[in-house]
């Protein structure tokens, strides 16, 4: 039986959507093929883990959670992962044999994590580190777009110092989209600090507000006619398979983060903060599925997401989103989530593939890409330093 160490939580605004999701996968993983050992990273970036992290009920009173779950270190010892007591005497509580990253945001999902996996060699579920890097920065995806000829919204970008310092002409750029506006946060996630801005003030006003989560900013012109919709994809660079499509419809201007996740509050028992954890996963938006849009747009959609895949690279599922005129029938890609909230399943249940079933598919491809990864040539036997000199400012002896 393979034992998946499914990491989930974080220093990231998105910490709770987080845990939701790490639950579901957990809760879902084919038992009779996965031991699932839960890894619960808290908002102070220490690792949790222990049997009980896979009940939602206990992330309603952290301090509970700390006191009771084992506080640990995770490591490679002996071609083994290990995950060892932080404190007291220092045993090694668990083994695992793959990691299941189901985090969001930032210094998780934006390849901070999959980074620090890479450094001590273990084999991970997910998109690698370049792929998670470009789709956690908005303004990065929308540039390789571009480059690629993918249709995107106009759009542009500024970092909070230039704002303070030339915040004039920084808005007279910005108006030349015209208004109104989304401003965002580049690089979060979950509709976290977005807003919509239909004159200067608002726009003032928004900036601001965006600012509060992140240095950079990133304004884009408002779809007219929108209808949001969005696709998951699942594979690798040999092979891109695309889901059912959905249209997406919340209450607010543009999908919000209540609309995603808080809602009217109705659904299962269990939640953090009224976030429902049902069967369907995070399905407070309203949703339609299939899509109701033509064929036409449909198998354009389907065309742009294998391509939108192959350039970042991405790996396993994820899920991407899209913006469409209705009238004029222009579609508009917007951003990949490189871990989708409960990693998209519901997408897939459309083509008859079950939550368990999706898991089992990306912990198998992730497993075939390991294997193939290790095999690559990395570093090399020989020691360049062996005959080394540092004096002067010649550097490294015969080295150019």
């Amino acid at each position: 039986m393979i034992k998946v160490g499914v990491i989930f939580g974080g220093e990231s605004v998105e910490h709770e959507v987080s845990i939701i999701s790490g639950v579901q996968a957990i809760q879902n993983l084919d038992k009779t093929k996965y031991e699932a050992v839960p890894i619960y990273i808290a908002k102070n970036r220490e690792m949790y883990t222990g049997a009980f992290l896979k009940d939602i009920e206990i992330y309603k009173d952290m301090d509970n959670l700390k006191r009771y779950a084992k506080n640990i270190v995770m490591y490679v010892k002996d071609n083994r992962i290990v995950l060892q007591n932080k404190k007291g005497f220092r045993r090694i509580v668990n083994e695992i044999d793959i990691v299941l990253p189901v985090v969001h945001g930032t210094n998780v999902e934006d390849g901070t994590l999959q980074g620090y996996l890479d450094l001590l060699g273990i084999p991970y579920v997910g998109s690698h580190v370049y792929s998670a890097a470009v789709g956690q920065d908005k303004v990065f995806m929308k540039q390789i777009f571009e480059s690629a000829g993918l249709p995107v919204p106009k759009y542009t970008w500024f970092f909070e110092t230039e704002y303070f310092e030339n915040q004039e002409a920084i808005i007279k750029n910005i108006e030349k989209i015209g208004y109104p506006v989304i401003i965002k946060p580049a690089r979060l996630g979950s509709s976290v600090g977005i807003s919509k801005a239909k004159n200067k003030d608002e726009l003032i006003e928004g900036i601001e507000e965006a600012i509060k989560y992140d240095e950079k900013i990133l304004i884009e012109e408002v779809i007219e006619n929108l209808s949001e919709v969005n696709a998951s994809s699942l594979g690798d660079y040999n092979y891109y398979q695309v889901s059912e499509l959905e249209e997406v419809m919340g209450k607010d201007e543009f999908l919000s983060y209540n609309d995603k996740y808080i809602g009217n509050g109705k659904g299962s028992s269990k939640g953090i903060k009224g976030i429902s954890v049902g069967s369907k996963g995070m399905v407070s938006t309203n949703r339609v599925i299939p899509a109701n849009i033509d064929k036409k747009l449909k198998d354009e959609i389907i065309i742009m997401t294998k391509e939108a895949s192959r350039l970042l690279n991405t790996s396993g599922v994820v899920r991407i989103d899209y913006l469409i005129d209705k009238k004029k029938k222009k579609v508009y890609i917007n951003e990949v989530n490189t871990i989708p909230g409960s990693l998209a399943f519901y997408l897939w249940e459309g083509l008859g593939m079950s939550y368990r079933e999706l898991l089992d598919n990306i912990i198998t491809l992730s497993i075939k890409e390991y294997k193939k990864r290790i095999k690559r040539t990395y570093s090399f036997e020989s020691n360049i330093l062996q005959n080394a000199s540092l004096n002067g400012t010649k550097g490294v002896k015969g080295i150019k």
